[in-house]
Parts: structure tokens; C-alpha cells; sequence
């Protein structure tokens, strides 16, 4: 039986604790009520980078998937390992168009991510977060059906708060080289936040901070990706501006475990996912410089694109108290399974 056909089946129980799924906090305990049920699931972007980790960790937990993506920047590869598990299905589909599915839960994480992509094609970006949160919000009220909205923290824009709390407006330039996909989200959270106060969904928001890990692309233009992939490559390293500007980097494993997190409560956020450790540019370069020794690759200095923000970091107090979750993977752990995939990866290209 195929997921879609399964998505008009009751949900049944799995084999965990049969009336709620406890995550020990030392002195707490985070009650997920109807965590234990197999439920049916949708994941827009689920080809993706993070998607692609979040259906491995639904598929773990007994959950049926479908994952929607028109490969634009997901790779079919990411999901080529679930293929032959029966609750697991792939839909090719753009969410910018309609379509007619049934679920429990939506995670709707449809949309490029890193400027090189979503700079491609401004209109293209503007309507994924637009016209696709749309669609799946229809879902999501013609079902009763939960929903999460990835957004980012590039809602902030080029922040004047430091850390960023979820209360904070964001300083954004609106006509600027970012604004397709600053905006698009901005208009995708209050999207949603309508549904939420005037169609009556269940809906959350979380708003995902610089992340990194193993099915990133190699040509995403993201700092992490493009200074591992430049080094083992024994290319000289780009940092822009004096590299004095700052991220905070989120391992995937824990991004993905913040969004289930989120799911499985009920909260509607935003709430910020990410790691509060920050590092600069500089210090991130030479650290993967010290991490893969041996290629001849240097540090260059460019010049910072426009609105590239300055200074980013979370403040994740309410994902902490509400959600009871925080980051665990410390960055030369994620870093070295990083360096790793992508060795890898380079090797097969180059093989």
C-alpha cells in the first residue's frame, strides 16, 4: 500500500510507550502527547539538506512519509536510501502549485536556502515562500492537519539586537540583493500566523539559524560547505570582508531533533533553533585550515557582499524552556563527520 493510500488509514500505535514519549531533562520532564502514534507525514523539501535528515529520523520513529521536491537544489540521491522502505514516498512536485494530499503533520521546509541559489532567481524564491506556504497551509486546514513552517533567521536581516530573541522585528533591507528570501519568509511566518488566528490551524514557526552537516551541497556557497570543499580541493580559502563578522553553526542531527521538538508540542512560535556558540568567519577558516592539513591552501580576503549580516547568533531561552531542547554536537565533532562526507563526496566526483 502506498503512503497516500495509507494517509486515509487511522494512524495505529508503533512499538514506544503506548500513552505519551518522555525526553529526560535531568529535573524535567517534556511530555509529547500523541508522540507514540505512527503518523503520516508530509515533508515539502524533503530532498533537501535538513529535509532529507528529518525523513531518515521520521522514517526511525515508524512514521509514514511523503516527501515533496522538485530537485531544484534537493538531489534524489539524499532519498535514494528510503526507496525501498514501504512508508516512504517520493512525489516530484512544486509546491508553488496545488496539490491534493492528506496527513497528520506537515513540515513544510520548501525553498532555496543559500544566496547563490535563491539570488538565482528572485521571483522564483519569492513564490516558493509565498505561494508554496500557501498551498501547504490549504492542506493543513482542509485536513486538520499540524503544520511547521521552516523559516530563518534571516528574518532578522542585519541584526542591531545581539543575540537575536525571537521579539525582535529584524533590520532588513527590502529591495536588496537578500530581500527575495528575507522577505519571502518574513511574508510566509505572517502567512501562517493568519491561518493560525483566522482559519483556526494548528501551525508553528521555527526559525532555523546557520546549519551544517553531512548532504550539504558542494556549490551551496555556504561558509561551512565552501571552506571544506576549497581546502580539500587545496584552493586557497575565501573569507569575505576581514572575517571578523560572525555565525553560530548548528549541527543537522540537532536541528533536526529542535524541529521534532517543535512538532510534537504545542507551540506556535516562532521559536529559534540554532546553536548560541558563536564563531567568526576567521576563526571558522582557520580552524578547518588546522582540520585538514596538508593542501597548500591558503586564507584571501574579499569584499563583503551587501547586507551580509554582521553579526548572527540565537537566542534560544524559549526553545530551552518551552521545548526543553538546546544543542549537543560540539562544532569539530560536526565539523570532522562534515569533512568527512564530503571527502568522500569529492573523491566520487573526481573519480
Amino acid at each position: 500500500m502506498s503512503c497516500r493510500r495509507a494517509f486515509r488509514l487511522y494512524a495505529v500505535l508503533s512499538n514506544v510507550d503506548m500513552k505519551a514519549h518522555y525526553a529526560d531533562t535531568g529535573t524535567h520532564f517534556l511530555v509529547f502527547l500523541g508522540a507514540s502514534l505512527m503518523k503520516n507525514v508530509i515533508v515539502s523539501g524533503g530532498a533537501g539538506f535538513i529535509g532529507s535528515h528529518l525523513i531518515e529520523a521520521l522514517l526511525d520513529r515508524g512514521h509514514n512519509v511523503i516527501c515533496l521536491d522538485n530537485l531544484f537544489t534537493g538531489s534524489k540521491k539524499n532519498v535514494l536510501p528510503f526507496f525501498p522502505n514501504p512508508r516512504f514516498e517520493f512525489i516530484r512536485h512544486d509546491v508553488v502549485a496545488p496539490i491534493l494530499l492528506e496527513a497528520d503533520q506537515i513540515y513544510h521546509l520548501a525553498c532555496p536556502a543559500s544566496p547563490v541559489h535563491y539570488q538565482s532567481n528572485p521571483i522564483k524564491t519569492l513564490k516558493t515562500s509565498v505561494l508554496g506556504t500557501l498551498n501547504m497551509l490549504g492542506i493543513a486546514k482542509r485536513v486538520r492537519a499540524r503544520i511547521l513552517l521552516a523559516s530563518t533567521s534571516e528574518v532578522y536581516g542585519d541584526p542591531r539586537i545581539h543575540p537575536q530573541p525571537e521579539s525582535y522585528f529584524g533590520n532588513v533591507n527590502p529591495v536588496g540583493p537578500r530581500a527575495c528570501y528575507d522577505e519571502g519568509k518574513r511574508a510566509a511566518e505572517t502567512l501562517v500566523i493568519g491561518y493560525r488566528d483566522f482559519n483556526h490551524v494548528n501551525v508553528a514557526i521555527a526559525r532555523i539559524f546557520n546549519t551544517y552537516g553531512p548532504r550539504m551541497l558542494p556549490n551551496d556557497g555556504r561558509v561551512v560547505s565552501n571552506f571544506i570543499c576549497q581546502v580539500l580541493r587545496g584552493d586557497n580559502l575565501t573569507v569575505y570582508g576581514d572575517g571578523s563578522q560572525t555565525r553560530s553553526f548548528c549541527y543537522v542531527s540537532d536541528m533536526v531533533a529542535g524541529l521534532i521538538r517543535l512538532m510534537e508540542s504545542d507551540v506556535s512560535g516562532p521559536v529559534n533553533l540554532g546553536n548560541p556558540k558563536e564563531v567568526s568567519i576567521l576563526e571558522l577558516a582557520e580552524k578547518v585550515l588546522r582540520m585538514i592539513p596538508g593542501t597548500g591552501s591558503e586564507i584571501v580576503f574579499k569584499e563583503l557582499p551587501q547586507d551580509d549580516p554582521t553579526r548572527r547568533k540565537p537566542d534560544i531561552t524559549l526553545a530551552k524552556t518551552l521545548l526543553w531542547w538546546q544543542p549537543t554536537v560540539e562544532l569539530t565533532d560536526g565539523l570532522d563527520a562534515t569533512i568527512s562526507y564530503f571527502r568522500e563526496e569529492l573523491r566520487g566526483s573526481d573519480g
